[in-house]
């Protein structure tokens, strides 16, 4: 936006008290008021609105078609996922609104953020360089990408990390669906948050639960799953298969939306670096808005994502934070390899944690690269401006 004059910007907080209670047909008194200060701009110079959970005034849509119709506007619509998702805004604008998720910084975010320099290679970095890139990176998978979270102590970054997951349950999951069975909620996100990027089957979750008491069907687990994905809580990836059938009894890999969530939740007191990189990576995949799968070869072998681009070969990618042991690389490339033959057209990539973190051996045609190197690499189609 730059370059635009302060005053074609218009920013409207709904959740303001002063517009508690405003109804729909009382919106158009917002625009003729804005533009009785600015008379001149009306029908000759395009204004943004910026309209903050409009979605507490019921009947907005109307409103906001009609301002579209009527006048020279461009209009953002921006609201938490507790009210607002986006197909709602696409049946509501009937085909006039693009969505745009907002995810929490990416790397390259991180370190603007902070301040410090984003190399424009990334793979041609000096060795002061690399280490100081290479820091930044195991803090960012550390901490994540939430914005407030930035700069915050351990403990209390744990704490507010723990405070947005609890908003999501109680506010996006159980006052938004109703849902009444707030044990199996609490139980499910735990088990997720603490066991990134592992296998997830309802039926042994079900099972799981049953065992320990708790009385909960099947249809709620799935509709819960579902839940925690629609309020990006959490983001979920099925196994790449030729019919719904099969994908459907497959389990599925779920991840949270932010790596910083997963030491929050998780119990086994290790450092977890593989299962944060592999989640900074699916979280940049969707930033880069390709559709995205797991592999699982006839012979038994996992590759952890098939990635779809807008345009563009298709990717295999597998994420080994370490392959420098040559039973961890044999089984990491083997699987590339693999699945390679079944598309034979997608590029293979490993991403490692580190630029030493290098397999003794790398057959033509994979390529080798430390996560951040990839991640710093503008991709042609994604959502950054």
């Amino acid at each position: 936006m730059g370059g635009v004059p302060r005053e074609r910007l218009v920013y409207v907080n709904f959740e303001d008290e002063q517009l508690a209670g405003i109804t729909a047909d009382q919106l158009r008194i917002i625009p003729e008021e804005y533009y009785r200060r600015f008379p001149t701009l009306r029908q000759r110079e395009t204004v943004t609105w910026c309209l903050d959970e409009i979605q507490t005034v019921p009947g907005w849509e109307r409103f906001v078609r009609r301002l579209l119709d009527s006048e020279r506007v461009e209009i953002f619509l921006s609201g938490s996922s507790a009210a607002l998702l986006s197909r709602e805004i696409a049946t509501a604008m009937r085909g006039r609104a693009w969505e745009v998720l907002l995810h929490p910084f990416s790397f390259e975010e991180v370190l603007r953020h902070k301040g410090q320099r984003v190399p424009e290679k990334a793979a041609f970095l000096s060795p002061a360089e690399r280490s100081g890139i290479e820091r930044a990176f195991l803090d960012y998978l550390a901490a994540g990408g939430f914005p407030e979270a930035q700069g915050l102590d351990s403990a209390t970054r744990r704490r507010l990390l723990k405070d947005y997951v609890d908003v999501a349950m109680l506010r996006d999951v159980m006052e938004r669906h109703g849902i009444a069975n707030l044990s199996a909620l609490r139980w499910l996100v735990r088990h997720l948050l603490g066991n990134a990027a592992a296998l997830f089957s309802v039926e042994k979750f079900y099972g799981d639960l049953k065992s320990q008491g708790l009385r909960v069907s099947k249809d709620t687990v799935h509709q819960l799953l579902a839940h925690l994905h629609d309020c990006f809580l959490v983001r979920i990836v099925w196994m790449e298969a030729a019919s719904e059938r099969q994908r459907m009894v497959n389990p599925r890999k779920v991840y949270p939306v932010d790596p910083g969530l997963i030491p929050v939740f998780d119990r086994t007191g290790r450092a977890n670096l593989g299962h944060a990189l592999e989640t900074a990576v699916l979280i940049e995949l969707e930033r880069r808005r390709m559709e995205t799968t797991y592999i699982k070869t006839p012979s038994g072998r996992e590759v952890d994502f098939l990635a779809r681009p807008l345009a563009g070969d298709l990717e295999l990618i597998q994420v080994c934070a370490d392959p420098t042991d040559p039973t961890t690389a044999e089984r990491e490339i083997k699987a590339l390899e693999d699945a390679g033959a079944i598309y034979p057209e997608a590029k293979r990539r490993l991403l490692t944690l580190t630029a030493d973190a290098m397999p003794p051996r790398v057959p033509a045609g994979v390529i080798v690269q430390p996560a951040y190197e990839w991640m710093l690499a503008t991709p042609e189609f994604s959502d950054r401006p």
